[in-house]
């Protein structure tokens, strides 16, 4: 019997252990997908579009773009985070893209649910 017990109890340590590993490429962020799409919807969509294939003037096709996937997800929500004046370089569009997504009651565990979301489409 005790051995039955310890060898469940070593099953069930190996499944939380499996259950919990970190498989983010090196990102230190984390977050719910789930969550994240309501809060894409609510903040980012305005500019993105529901699917974030982007709105014409305003925001950008974010849907499975090589710099969504490619890039951490660190840095997506440093960048989200920090916005994207139109004076910045690397803005394509010639709009501000306000930080937060123009939502200052995104903490880091929201930016990182939505870039969660982003990187799943």
């Amino acid at each position: 019997m005790k051995s039955a017990l310890l060898a469940l109890t070593l099953a069930v340590g190996l499944v939380l252990v499996g259950c919990g590993s970190d498989d983010s490429g090196g990102d230190s962020a984390s977050g719910d997908g789930g969550e994240g799409e309501a809060l894409y919807s609510a903040t980012c969509a305005s500019c993105h579009g529901p699917d974030a294939t982007g709105l014409d003037g305003l925001g950008k096709d974010i849907s499975g773009t090589a710099f969504v996937v490619d890039t951490s997800t660190d840095e997506l929500v440093a960048l989200v985070k920090a916005g994207r004046p139109s004076s910045d370089p690397d803005n394509t569009t010639g709009i501000d893209m306000p930080p937060k997504g123009g939502n200052p009651s995104l903490s880091d565990e929201d930016l990182a649910a939505i870039v969660v979301y982003l990187k799943s489409l």
